[in-house]
């Protein structure tokens, strides 16, 4: 790949949820674009996975094993990759826990908790502790990866759709504090219909072959981060 074809040359990226589906399919995608990517995951041997195929295709990354529902964890986080970085280009939201659908009524309470805390509670931290690099950097671009049911009530999902309801609420409240107040931009994207694990274990009877891979959902976003885009972007991939 020529120079002219990584157009992120140079800038720094960090991918959550990045060991599998489209986190990971994210992950290599801004690498073959030329970004140095921070892989964050609980997983090691699965990040490891993506940073060897990262590698392997001459591309860079970093990975940071990380459970983001720890206490202090995201701090910690950002701290360690602040002594090495000065500053973070691109923030990729894409970690996410899919509790069992179940009327809300009988929503298991363990699982409900784990829902809020990886899809709200950490999203908030990552904020948070990332906002400082953020605003040192050049035009920086945060993504967050949403659903459909957090926007539209649907039977079944109602702890999951609440989650991805304060989900948005939370990136939306970000892009308006910071439209005005510095470069950071954000996007709240819906991936729709996508091959991942998780859409098995929503949709066991689906033929996975007559839905996307992750690998279109990470080209779009490449493209809208080589592309740039108005603070609120919001978009679903068809």
């Amino acid at each position: 790949m020529t120079e002219n074809a990584k157009p992120l040359s140079g800038r720094t990226a960090l991918v959550t949820g990045a060991s599998r589906g489209i986190g990971a399919a994210t992950a290599k995608a801004l690498a073959a674009a030329g970004a140095h990517v921070i892989l964050v995951a609980r997983k090691v041997k699965a990040l490891e996975a993506v940073e060897d195929a990262i590698h392997d295709l001459g591309g860079t990354s970093t990975i940071a094993p990380l459970d983001l529902t720890e206490p202090d964890a995201v701090t910690r986080l950002a701290t360690a990759i602040g002594s090495r970085w000065n500053s973070l280009d691109i923030l990729v939201i894409a970690a996410a826990y899919l509790p069992e659908l179940t009327p809300i009524a009988q929503a298991e309470p363990k699982q409900f908790n784990q829902a809020l805390l990886t899809n709200v509670v950490a999203t908030q931290a990552l904020l948070a502790g990332f906002d400082p690099m953020l605003r040192n950097a050049k035009g920086a671009r945060v993504v967050g990866l949403t659903s459909s049911v957090g926007a539209t009530p649907r039977a079944y999902w109602g702890a999951y759709g609440a989650t991805k309801a304060a989900f948005d609420n939370i990136l939306e409240t970000y892009a308006a504090e910071r439209e005005r107040a510095g470069e950071v931009r954000v996007a709240i994207i819906d991936p729709g219909a996508t091959r991942t694990e998780m859409r098995a274990r929503a949709f066991p009877g689906e033929d996975p072959k007559t839905i996307k891979s992750p690998e279109v959902v990470a080209d779009r976003l490449v493209a809208l981060l080589t592309d740039g885009f108005d603070s609120l972007h919001r978009e679903r991939i068809e």
